[in-house]
């Protein structure tokens, strides 16, 4: 599939997913609880204005003159969703489809020198070493609620798992021969 059509595919997908249902199910409102409406995703993956003006500005020239360190090659060019790189985080595969869907120059950009030019991963390391002073207080916003709620779950998990511990020491507390005098 050539990236025109995987482009085209994806952004209609994340249009798709953004429009509010007009007859939502009780079921289906739980689910959409955890949809962001675009202006608040933007925020929470730092699409700003200011990001965005930056983006534009790139041209061809800006990565193919980017000195990027070597590094050795490890596994293959192919992502996990479409052609983002599986070495991304998640928050930076998301970023770069949202970015992707809201800034065509860049999408267009990203066609014309991958691959080409450049592998997809040296295009997205290039892209964030241009744009980390911009979107890099968002991603640790976006780590530092990943580890809470890890913490949470972890903290809820220890809790329960101390619950059934402490009724199944009780049961074990009580002789065999008590229970069959109770139950009568």
């Amino acid at each position: 599939m050539d990236a025109y059509k995987w482009f085209r595919r994806t952004v209609s997908n994340l249009n798709k997913a953004s429009l509010p249902s007009v007859a939502a199910a009780p079921s289906a409102s739980k689910s959409s609880e955890n949809k962001l409406q675009p202006q608040e995703e933007d925020k929470i993956y730092g699409i700003t204005e200011k990001l965005i003006e930056l983006v534009k500005s790139f041209s061809i020239d800006t990565f193919r003159n980017f000195a990027l360190p070597d590094e050795e090659e490890s596994g293959s060019d192919v992502g996990k969703s479409g052609n983002v790189r599986m070495d991304l985080s998640d928050w930076q595969e998301t970023h770069a489809m949202l970015v992707l869907s809201r800034v065509k120059e860049l999408a267009q950009l990203r066609f014309q020198l991958c691959p080409r030019y450049l592998k997809e991963k040296q295009f997205w390391r290039i892209y964030f070493t241009l744009v980390r002073s911009l979107v890099v207080e968002y991603e640790l916003h976006a780590v530092r609620v990943a580890r809470l709620k890890q913490i949470r779950l972890e903290s809820e998990t220890v809790s329960n798992s101390s619950a059934c511990e402490v009724e199944m020491s009780d049961t074990k507390l009580v002789p065999p021969s008590d229970l069959a005098t109770s139950v009568e």
